[in-house]
């Protein structure tokens, strides 16, 4: 004998779910703060995606065969040098923010993705597929980058193509379950809750004894939202703030003093020997119209000298408060192979062998700024291993992945 989906103990049966607070303006308060918090969250994962100039070398991209998904609409610019730091910070601050939100919002729906029969119409259909995309996105999106935060680099393949790809699976599901649910959800907010279809599936036939009000299940959703921005936003603002940041990367500061800042990946972690750092043998090969010249950390220190103001912001969302960096203009380095007025792009290679952006390109106006620097020196002492000595490219609103540590090689002309 089959069992009876009607059955209130199956969680087919409307009656198996009991909690009194489900309903259309519970979950429609969810879904419009999801609604702008998303939104925002794609706009500035695209500008991220921007920030690393993906069209201006193979090296820079990480997505490749992106086709029209790959979009590139300006180059990214310098200013202001705090960019990055914002458009990023807000990125992953807002989306650990957003968690609370979004568990409380799927299980707001739960009874929906039981319901019988799966598909009424073919309309209904395609909404239930949308719908099994959007959860199933918005879990991968919020793991995935989680995970990335944390520096758990345990997706099977790059970080940046997953969540790329998984981004606009993701979006282009949520836009149409919007296009859908927003005039119901703001007609619930109204307390139009008429009884069209589906609009009360969500209320209990036979719901349980409150235990909380609808509005102060919000407050806790909304104070989970908080206590978690409160233990995020300090990596993003860097400086003593960082130490309320609970939840930054793990790792930590290199050691105390001037060069006693955050990194991700320390000299040992990349391959770079002593012998690799030694001053009396490494040389700089810059590479340009004229030719090439060798420069030792000597000759650069005899070539004038300039400082800059910069933060270090990367994509996991942390960044350092603005450090003081002293050495080289890029743009004079490219007037020493011929490039006096018009400085060109820049292929930038390191000593590390082996990894991800071992390898980075810059575009002119980057180049040209004045503030991007070949940094010798940080905060009035020189580079520490771990920070890229004997030389690092310091760049205004760059990721921290394209300010190249340990630097061996430029290559100045169009790429």
């Amino acid at each position: 004998m089959r069992d009876d989906p009607r059955d209130p103990r199956l969680p087919t049966s409307p009656g198996f779910w009991r909690s009194p607070l489900r309903g259309p303006w519970f979950t429609s308060v969810l879904g419009l703060v999801l609604l702008v918090g998303i939104t925002v969250l794609f706009v500035t994962g695209l500008l991220s995606y921007a920030a690393y100039n993906p069209d201006l070398s193979p090296v820079n991209d990480k997505t490749p065969d992106k086709g029209l998904l790959g979009f590139y609409l300006f180059a990214w610019p310098t200013d202001p040098h705090w960019l990055y730091r914002l458009t990023q910070g807000v990125h992953v601050t807002l989306g650990i923010a957003l968690v609370p939100v979004l568990l409380a919002k799927l299980w707001s729906v739960v009874p929906r993705l039981f319901t019988l029969p799966p598909a009424r119409s073919l309309a209904h259909a395609l909404e239930r597929i949308s719908l099994l995309l959007l959860v199933g996105g918005a879990l991968f999106e919020f793991v995935t980058g989680l995970l990335n935060v944390q520096l758990d680099y345990v997706f099977p393949g790059s970080f940046y193509r997953l969540h790329f790809y998984g981004a606009w699976v993701f979006f282009a599901a949520f836009l149409a379950h919007a296009v859908l649910k927003t005039p119901a959800a703001l007609r619930n907010l109204r307390g139009m809750r008429g009884c069209r279809d589906g609009e009360n599936d969500l209320v209990s036939p036979r719901p349980a004894e409150p235990t909380v009000s609808r509005r102060g299940a919000l407050w806790f959703v909304g104070g989970g939202s908080l206590l978690l921005f409160a233990t995020t936003v300090g990596q993003s603002l860097g400086g003593p703030l960082r130490r309320t940041a609970l939840l930054a990367p793990h790792g930590g500061d290199p050691a105390d003093g001037p060069n006693g800042f955050q990194i991700n990946k320390t000299a040992a972690h990349a391959g770079i020997t002593a012998a690799d750092r030694d001053e009396e043998a490494w040389r700089l090969v810059v590479t340009g119209r004229t030719g090439t010249v060798r420069l030792s950390r000597a000759e650069l220190l005899r070539l004038p000298l300039h400082s800059s103001a910069l933060p270090i912001a990367c994509v996991e969302g942390w960044s350092t408060a603005d450090q003081w960096w002293r050495g080289v203009r890029l743009r004079d380095l490219a007037a020493l192979v011929g490039h006096e007025d018009d400085p060109p792009d820049v292929f930038v290679e390191s000593l590390q062998r082996h990894g991800s952006f071992r390898r980075a390109a810059l575009r002119a106006n980057q180049v040209a700024d004045p503030r991007s620097l070949l940094a010798l020196f940080v905060n009035g002492e020189p580079l520490s291993p771990d920070h890229g000595h004997p030389a690092r490219i310091i760049v205004p609103a760059a990721p921290g992945v394209l300010n190249t540590k340990w630097v061996a090689r430029m290559t100045f002309g169009d790429l």
